[in-house]
Parts: structure tokens; sequence; C-alpha cells
């Protein structure tokens, strides 16, 4: 990529990747899976041909190629590169900083690698995977072209290298879980009580750049992401605060009304009432329900009412053998013609079909005052 790209667009398409993984950093279980899947997607938002993952093993001190993308045969899985201070790798590794080499042909610092030298690669980008237990490896992207990284590009894959490094702890600290049965419902809760903590970090953190962000579409795209993050947390932390009720469930009642009392507190010049029956749900059926009455709520704050302020309403039942979701506003509604599945222009539209899919729901949309969202989601059997 040149040191000049379309940025906003650029940028913005990064978030959309780095979101994207996030959700499977979260929900992955297999570590090598997850590390050949954060290459990619590195690769592919970077631009780039070449990406791998490097595992520091320790009683060598030699870096493994764990998962690459753009590699030729017998490098993913074999290739050694040096974890000492002359390796751009080993360098990031021992120091803990993020390093860019734009002309590796030209550089003092570092040696270059010898599966980079076999393969042209002229420029690199390094950052570190770590978590609590420390330094497991470095995140890097390659070219063989000319171009400039930039430190904007660092932010980016050190978002994926922070991503890896907490997804392989929650995996070790599983692991470990399933080997304690006895205490599994104390630790579980536990773990969803970490997970909500770093995922409230990582809503701070986004609405700090939202705040210091100049434009308006980026800054409304990280609020965007800010409150997705912020209803996925609301599920863990009633997970770990649950008592002695089946684990890995949640009541849903709570759950919405917990999150749409969140969403009333960035809409003050709008009122949201939740109506939500008692039902017990398993946290990965609330999820999507979150995320869905996350979408519809701020959809409705941002356009039902553009001229006055006005109310959003969510409602929660059983009927029969389905659960019903209902979403409603008084405000200006939908046009004539819309369709949620071509809806393609709107990205929220776009995460509520995908995540109806998920829950095999069905989405109708009446029509009448305002806009409303009726999803029947069949109950677990």
């Amino acid at each position: 990529m040149s040191d000049h790209h379309p940025d906003l667009s650029y940028r913005l398409r990064q978030q959309a990747i780095l979101s994207e993984f996030g959700v499977e950093a979260l929900r992955g279980e297999d570590v090598d899976a997850l590390l050949q899947r954060a290459t990619e997607l590195c690769a592919e938002g970077m631009g780039a041909e070449f990406c791998k993952a490097l595992e520091h093993l320790h009683d060598e001190d030699m870096l493994l190629v764990r998962a690459g993308v753009g590699w030729g045969p017998n490098v993913v899985g074999h290739a050694r590169v040096g974890a000492d201070l002359a390796s751009p790798a080993g360098f990031a590794l021992k120091t803990g900083r993020p390093v860019i080499s734009n002309h590796l042909e030209n550089e003092n610092r570092f040696r270059t690698p010898q599966i980079m030298a076999e393969h042209g690669i002229r420029r690199a980008i390094n950052v570190l995977i770590e978590n609590r237990e420390g330094a497991f490896g470095v995140l890097e992207v390659d070219d063989t072209r000319e171009g400039m990284f930039t430190e904007a590009d660092i932010a980016f894959m050190q978002g994926f290298a922070n991503l890896l490094g907490g997804a392989i702890e929650r995996q070790r600290t599983e692991g470990l879980l399933k080997q304690a049965l006895a205490r599994q419902d104390l630790l579980v809760r536990e773990m969803s009580h970490r997970v909500k903590n770093s995922l409230a970090i990582v809503a701070s953190l986004l609405a700090l750049q939202a705040r210091n962000a100049d434009d308006p579409a980026v800054r409304d795209a990280l609020i965007d992401a800010r409150t997705r993050v912020e209803a996925i947390a609301g599920v863990h932390d009633q997970l770990w605060r649950q008592g002695d009720t089946t684990p890995g469930e949640i009541d849903l009642a709570q759950f919405l009304e917990t999150l749409t009392a969140n969403l009333q507190s960035s809409a003050p010049n709008h009122r949201i009432r939740c109506s939500a029956e008692p039902l017990r749900v398993s946290a990965d059926r609330a999820i999507p329900m979150g995320l869905m009455v996350n979408e519809l709520v701020t959809n409705a704050i941002k356009y039902a009412y553009p001229d006055r302020t006005g109310e959003v309403r969510v409602g929660a039942a059983c009927t029969g053998a389905a659960l019903v979701l209902d979403v409603s506003d008084d405000g200006v509604g939908l046009p004539a013609d819309f369709d949620i599945g071509r809806a393609s222009g709107s990205l929220g539209m776009r995460v509520i079909a995908n995540l109806a899919r998920q829950l095999d729901a069905r989405i109708a949309t009446p029509r009448g005052q305002g806009a409303r969202f009726y999803i029947e989601i069949p109950l677990e059997a």
C-alpha cells in the first residue's frame, strides 16, 4: 500500500475487519485456526501480499511461523526466524515496540531473515502478541512491492495482536477450567467477569477514539462499534452475576432492560421503554438477540425523529413455540419500498439480517405509524 490511502474508506474498512475478527476471537476454540484467520484478515485489511504469526519458542529462543498467508510450501509450521535484536521480528519481541521497515534492502538496523529474502520481501511491519502470561510472539505483515507502512497501520495490526493475545490466554484458561470440573461453575463465571471487563475496556477505548475523531463518519462508526461491544459485554456481565441458576444462561428480560438503559443514557432526548417477559436463554442466543435490539434502537434514535424527540419501544414475549422481539417507534417510518433483505447499503440492516439467519428468525415490518420490526425467533428445543 502507498502512503496515500483514501483514508476514510481505508480506515473504516480496517475497522470493519477488526470488528469481524473480534467476534471470532471471542468465540474461537482453536489457536491455530484463530492465528490463521488473523493473518488472512490482517493481510486483507493492509492490502498486503504476506502475513505471518510467529510463536516464540523459549527453549530455542527462536520464532516459529505458526500461521501465515502468501508463503511458499514448508514455511508455515516449519520455518524459524531469529528472536534476537538483529531481526525485525526479534526486535519487536524483545523490546515490545512495533517495528516498521519500509526498505529492507537498505536496512542497517536489521538483517533480512532468510525466508523473507527468498520471497523477495521489501518491507515489513511487526507488532508484539502478548497477554498477562507474557509475550506469545509477533504478528508481521510483509510485501514485495514499493510502498510505505505507516503509524496508523501499526494501530490496526496492534488491534489484531491484542485480540489474539487475549484469545490465546482465554483458551489456555478455559483448558485449565475443564480440568477443574468440581469448580467449573465458579470459574466459568469468573471468566465471564474477565471477558466483561475486557470488553468494557475495548468500549472505553472506542469511546475515547470517537471523541478524538474529527470526521463525523469515523466518529459515528466508532460509536456504533462501541454500542455493539457493550451489548456483548452485557451478556457476560449477567453470566458472572447469576446465582444458583443454569450455567451459560441469562435472564433475557433483565439483559434487555440493562441494554436499553445503557442506550437511553446516550440518547437523553428520546424515551426508550422496555417491556420484556422473564425468560432464560443461552448466552449464545442472547448475544445475537441483544445485538439486533441494539441495532434497531440505535437506528430509531438516529432516524425516527429527525426534528423532534420521541419514544422507542422494545418488547419481548413468548408466543407458543417462539420468542418475539418487537422494536417500534412513532417517527417518520420506513420507506415504502423497504425490504431488509435488500437494504445492503446499511451496515446495521446487514448485521440484523445476518443475526436473524443465525437464530433462524423471521423479520416482519408491519406498516403503521412510525417503524416497527417484529422478529419471531424459534425457542430452543
